[in-house]
Formats: structure tokens, C-alpha cells, sequence
């Protein structure tokens, strides 16, 4: 664990280190990709997790094998002969302080000859805003490049504003080869080179030495900390190392790439002799740059000036490209960008697991020592009344208890039936879809070397599911013997997804005013408008026709003309307290593991131990099922006959701790004064608890519908 927090601190400082560009130390805010509490939060966990690794400590040693060997390519490897081209592409430029993907040739960056093509390949990458074209670097396999002109661009005032702007909001280049993303190269305060494998490089960076300054001691308000930011010099990486790694497989002709990283430097380049180039004619190619060193690759202790952004100026975009022998095989090389190079260890993870298995421990000994005792108590006690003679049962103690509320417990509930099915039945959607592209994420098809593949998988077994959708909201709303079961099937197949949908084209229509590459082109919305309408929607009515052709759900009792009135309970036992306590356990079992999936969705990082996901995802049923059916039976022992909608609340408030957690860590990504950054991640976080409440809602339910026949089955009532 100490070693863990000594890598951890070691990273945190290449992170939050001074920068070095030329003979210069300028602080560069757009190279740590994460902020600083992403690193406080990982030393705070390992600092709880030492006591319980110490019991745990034999199964992770037998884990740690299971985890590397997560990562299945399917994909052929692409194997290159010496001097033979290796294309690289580039995707969208990105800020995790916006969330707002911009396109790559937005800005004034070099173009190849005929234009850039597009390279994405499926709907999932569109839809997650990957939109990879191809790039004017030329590079072959093993051929060392030094200095190599592209272009030169004269920036005009439009050109220098928005470079400007891309820089002081921490945007990200996001380049591709052999579909390995590219890793960014840096320096720490020390001097020490580090790699940084997620979320790219950045585009340039401010020096924070000019321009106005602050009064010491004095407290700035932002509006004035955003007024002498602008007054800031930024500076463009205009040349970039390309460091290529590569591996010779034994028995086999040619080569592989292995690993592909980029340094990003600043260079003021100047032509030998005073020569100007107007960035048309071929002769510039041919000209020698003075800033350049024959038969050397760039260094950054050789830079004399940094290129700075001016309207007007002339930037000129070069590069070098190294190559390395490595003996990674072409099947390991994802690794170290899975694991960031051990920055977070597995042991995190454990401690994670190990969190969730304990709070499941707790609960099923609870219901284990208050639930199963008290119901074998009460069974025999009723049972034992009921075959008493009628003078004995007079002369018996009153009956109190869950028993009374036996000719009211199966009453359908008495607000909005049919949106309880409705809502049932997406959960059940909603849990098969999750589960299963969770399952599937664990064994190695879905991962993040197949850009789009996790969405892809989710848009189709979501569809597929919609037949569980129908069914389970077709047979509750016949038990609640409803009439109006077409509008019900109709209501199952809309709802939820017509719900996404409209967000979805909300959010894409405002990405299209930005310009945004996250915006999805006009076709792929036509495909998931036609995946929706005439897949999902026709399968969500077939599951509805086998469901009402089934035979309705029986209850062990039967329902009286009059409902029971219900008496007034308890502080502690009011079924809105209750409701909003109910998800406090479960939220602690999973929140650990919940950060590391935040900060995949929102800081671009890569997440990859799916397997421990599943098991804390399953675990998190687990505790909401079990959690819920104490709370119904204390309710019905408190002749509260009214649990269905209680169950499904009380389930699903664990996504109302999910969505405040998700507001706390919000802090965390330092986000921009776009307006619309708010509401992209509040809306979508709204979307996803909504998501997460349907699931816990559903098992609850039908866990405690389980549950209530089976009690209630078990006793002998006139």
C-alpha cells in the first residue's frame, strides 16, 4: 500500500508539476488530465483499504492473474513490413472542463493534400462522439523522421481567438494509430519524464508568469481571475514527437505496433538565410529550419522560443518520429493504458469489493435474525388460531399483526396502476440490458480497444429486452385486472426510451449550434428513430401478447369490496421516511467502485475492471431486494397495506444517493462557465439515476411481490 501511494504521489506531481517548454518554466494547467482530488480520493481509499487487504490478501494474489487476462483483441493483428505506411488518424479534440468534442480540423491545423476522410466505422461511435479522420502525418514502419515540415498556417484574428479559447479550456488532441490511442509524454517539477495513457495531449498552454497578476493576500473574484487569465501569453504545440514501439513476433515476417505515445513541444521555427515561406509554394518544403538540428530528434532542453498565438503569425506544424524495439506482445500492449501504469492499484478495487460483500453480509444476517425468526413465529401463531374451535378462538387474544391486512395486501394500488407496470416493466428491460452488456464487458468482447462496442452492445440488448418489457408490465396489469391494456403495452414501449430519445435530440441539437463532433449526423438519429420504432416497439407488443395470454398471477387470498383503513404510524416507521432512508445501504456498498465508472464517463479515462462492476452491480440488487423486503414487512406488521408503490420506492432510492453524489463530484471537473457543460452533465446524470431507479425499483418490486404470496400462502385464512 505505501508503495502504491509513493506511485500515486509520483504521478500526482507529473500532473501538477511545472512544465517545461524552452529555457523556460511554465506552468501548464491543460497536461493534468485529472484533477487533484481524483489522487487525494485514491490515497484516502488505499489509506482504508490496508486492514482489509490483510484478509483478503490470498485472494487477490489469485485475482491479480484473473485481471490481466480480462483483455480478448478480436481483431486480427496488423503486422507491417520495414518502410511500409502506418496510418494515423486523429479524433476529436476534447476537454473534460466542457464536455464539448470539438472537431479536429475546427482549428488552423494542417490537412492532408486531398482533404481528411472520415474513419469511423459504427453507430456506437458517432453517438459517443468519435469522429476519427485521417491526418497528414506520414509515417513507415522502422524509417526515423527528424524535423519533418507539414505546413505552415497564418493565423488570422478568428484563427488566434479560438486557439486561444481551445488552450485556456484545457482541450485535448486525441490521435490514433493502429487503433491505439496516443499517450502523453511530460515532464514533472523534478525533470523526470512520465507517461500519462488517457485523455490525449493537449493542444498548447498558458504561461501564467505574464501578463496581470493578482495582489498578494488579496482575494480575487472570478470574474476578475477570468479578466487576467485573458491577459495571459498562449502558446501553441506546433511540433510533436511521434514515439512509436514495436515488436518483431518470433516465426513471423514484419512488425507490430506496440505502443505510441507524443510529446508535445513549442517551437518558434525560423528558416536559415531569413527565408519566408508563404505555406503554398513546394520550396518551403526543401528550405532548412535553423530551429532544427541535423540527424538529432527534438529536445526540449534545446528550445530557444516558444511559438506564441498572435493574429498574424506564422506557425509552422513539424514532426519527428521514433521508433523503439519493445518486447511487449501485440496481445499486452492495451495494459498499460488500461491501468495507467499502476497509477491506481488493484488493491482499490478489492477494498471496493470487499465494501459491497460486507454491507451484504450485514444485510442477510439482519434479515436472516429479525425476518425468518419473527415469520416462523408468526406462521405458527396464526396457524395455531386458525385451527382452534370458535368458542376457544372468542375466548383467544385478539390477532394482530400482517395477518389482518389479509384481505388488502394483493389490492391493486390505488394511484396510477399502470404506470407501476410501466415502470416495472422497463426496470426488468433496463436490468436485463445492463446485466448482460456488463457480463459481456467482463469476459473481454466489449472494451475499450473497439471504440463504440459498449454502446452498440447497449442499443441492442436493450431492443432485444424489450420483449421482458411487455411481458412483466403485461402480467402485472392483468393481476390489477386492467381493461385498458393497449395503452398500457403503448406506454411500455414509449415511456423510458421515448423519454432518452428526446433528451438525446435535446442535447444533440444544441451540440449541432456548438459545432460540436458529439453532435450524431442526421443519419444515425434515422437509424435509432427506425432500431426504436420498428424493432423495439413491435418486440415490447409481443412480450405484452404471450404476457396477457398467460394466465393472470394467483393470490393466496382474496381481496375484500372495502379497502382497511391504515393507522398512523410511527416517526420511524412513516413510509416516506422510510423511502428516503431505504437507499442509504445499498449507496454505501457500491460508492467506491462508483467514482472510478464517473470518472470513465466524464474525465476520459479508461475503465476496464468490468468484472469487479458485475460483482458490485449484482451485489447492489442483492441489497436493495433484501433491504426492501424487511421494510415490507414492517409495513405490513404496522397494517400498512399499501406496499407496491412503497416497494418500488424504497428500492430505487438508492439512484437519489446516486444522483447527490453525483453533484458533489461534479466539483471535481472543475467545469467551465459554458452554461450548457451544466446542463449536458446534469441532464444526462438525471437520465442515468432515472435509469438506475427502474432497475432497483423493479427488483424490489417483484422481490417483494415474491415475498408477500409467499407469507401469506403459508398461513390458513377464512
Amino acid at each position: 500500500v505505501k508503495n502504491a501511494q509513493g506511485r500515486s504521489r509520483k504521478t500526482r506531481n507529473f500532473f501538477k508539476g511545472l512544465y517545461k517548454a524552452g529555457s523556460a518554466r511554465i506552468y501548464n494547467p491543460q497536461l493534468h488530465s485529472l484533477p487533484s482530488s481524483f489522487y487525494r480520493h485514491n490515497i484516502h481509499c488505499l489509506q482504508m483499504v490496508s486492514f482489509f487487504l490483510k484478509a483478503l490478501i490470498s485472494a487477490s494474489l489469485t485475482a491479480r492473474h484473473a485481471t490481466n487476462a480480462f483483455y480478448i483483441p478480436g481483431v486480427k493483428p496488423q503486422t507491417f513490413k520495414a518502410g511500409e505506411e502506418v496510418e494515423l488518424k486523429v479524433n476529436s479534440i476534447t476537454s473534460i472542463h466542457t464536455q464539448i468534442p470539438k472537431p479536429y480540423y475546427s482549428l488552423p491545423f494542417c490537412e492532408p493534400t486531398d482533404g481528411p476522410d472520415m474513419a469511423s466505422e459504427n453507430l456506437g461511435e458517432f453517438i459517443t462522439g468519435n469522429k476519427i479522420q485521417t491526418s497528414p502525418y506520414h509515417i513507415n514502419m522502422l524509417e526515423e523522421m527528424y524535423c519533418q515540415k507539414i505546413c505552415q498556417k497564418t493565423l488570422s484574428q478568428r484563427d488566434a481567438v479560438m486557439l486561444k479559447l481551445h488552450i485556456s479550456r484545457a482541450y485535448h488532441n486525441n490521435w490514433i494509430i493502429d487503433n491505439l490511442p496516443s499517450a502523453s509524454v511530460g515532464s514533472t517539477e523534478t525533470g523526470q519524464r512520465q507517461k500519462h495513457f488517457a485523455g490525449g495531449f493537449p493542444i498548447g498552454f498558458l504561461d501564467i508568469n505574464s501578463g496581470e497578476k493578482a495582489e498578494e493576500g488579496k482575494k480575487v473574484s472570478k470574474k476578475n481571475k477570468r479578466k487576467i487569465m485573458t491577459t495571459k501569453d498562449v502558446y501553441i504545440f506546433n511540433h510533436v514527437n511521434i514515439i512509436l514501439d514495436y515488436h518483431q513476433p518470433e516465426n513471423e515476417e514484419g512488425y507490430r505496433v506496440v505502443g505510441f505515445s507524443v510529446e508535445p513541444l513549442s517551437i518558434k521555427h525560423n528558416f536559415l538565410g531569413g527565408y519566408e515561406w508563404d505555406g503554398e509554394t513546394k520550396d518551403g518544403y526543401t528550405k532548412v529550419l535553423s530551429t532544427c538540428t541535423n540527424g538529432n530528434h527534438m529536445k526540449r532542453d534545446s528550445l530557444q522560443k516558444n511559438q506564441k498565438i498572435e493574429p498574424g503569425e506564422k506557425i509552422i506544424f513539424t514532426y519527428d518520429v521514433i521508433w523503439k524495439k519493445s518486447d511487449v506482445a501485440w496481445s499486452s500492449r492495451w495494459d498499460v493504458y488500461l491501468n495507467e501504469n499502476h497509477l491506481v492499484p488493484a488493491q482499490v478495487h478489492w477494498y471496493s469489493i470487499s465494501n459491497s460483500i460486507f454491507v451484504v453480509l450485514f444485510l442477510s444476517m439482519l434479515v436472516i435474525s429479525v425476518l425468518v425468526r419473527n415469520l416462523k413465529r408468526d406462521i405458527a401463531g396464526y396457524n395455531a388460531v386458525s385451527q382452534l374451535t370458535d368458542e376457544e378462538e372468542d375466548d383467544d387474544i385478539d390477532e394482530s399483526g400482517w395477518k389482518l391486512v389479509h384481505a388488502d395486501v394483493f389490492r391493486p394500488p390505488s394511484t396510477m396502476p399502470m404506470l407501476y407496470c410501466v415502470l416495472v416493466g422497463s426496470g426488468s428491460q433496463l436490468a436485463v440490458s445492463a446485466l448482460v452488456t456488463v457480463g459481456l464487458a467482463a469476459v473481454g468482447f466489449v472494451n475499450p480497444s473497439r471504440r463504440g462496442s459498449m454502446m452498440n452492445v447497449i442499443l441492442v440488448w436493450f431492443m432485444l429486452s424489450g420483449v421482458l418489457a411487455g411481458y412483466v408490465s403485461s402480467r402485472l396489469y392483468k393481476a390489477f385486472r386492467g381493461r385498458a391494456w393497449q395503452l398500457c403495452t403503448v406506454c411500455t414501449a414509449i415511456l423510458f426510451p421515448g423519454f432518452c430519445f428526446g433528451v438525446f435530440l435535446f442535447f444533440n441539437t444544441i451540440l449541432a449550434f456548438y459545432h460540436s463532433s458529439g453532435s450524431a449526423p442526421f443519419l444515425d438519429i434515422i437509424i435509432l428513430a427506425a432500431m426504436w420504432c420498428c424493432v423495439s416497439v413491435p418486440l415490447v407488443f409481443v412480450g405484452a401478447f404471450f404476457g396477457y395470454k398467460a394466465e393472470a398471477i394467483s393470490f393466496p387470498t382474496v381481496t375484500s369490496t372495502i379497502a382497511r383503513a391504515i393507522p398512523e404510524p410511527q416517526l420511524l416507521l412513516n413510509p416516506k421516511v422510510l423511502i428516503l432512508c431505504a437507499g442509504v445501504v445499498p449507496f454505501a456498498a457500491a460508492y467506491v467502485e462508483l467514482f472510478f465508472i464517473m470518472s470513465s464517463l466524464w474525465m476520459d479515462q479508461y475503465y476496464y475492471v468490468f468484472g469487479f462492476t458485475l460483482a458490485v452491480f449484482t451485489i447492489l440488487l442483492i441489497s436493495c431486494a433484501e433491504l426492501t423486503v424487511l421494510l415490507v414487512y414492517y409495513q405490513l406488521v404496522n397494517e400498512n397495506h399499501r406496499w407496491w408503490w412503497f416497494a418500488l420506492l424504497a428500492s430505487g432510492s438508492v439512484s437519489f444517493y446516486f444522483f447527490g453524489y453525483s453533484i458533489i463530484w461534479f466539483g471535481a471537473l472543475e467545469a467551465s462557465k459554458v452554461w450548457f457543460t451544466y446542463i449536458l452533465y446534469f441532464g444526462y446524470m438525471s437520465l442515468v439515476c432515472f435509469a438506475l431507479f427502474l432497475v432497483t425499483g423493479c427488483v424490489g418490486s417483484l422481490v417483494s411481490l415474491w415475498f408477500v404470496r409467499k407469507i401469506f400462502s403459508s398461513i390458513k385464512v377464512d
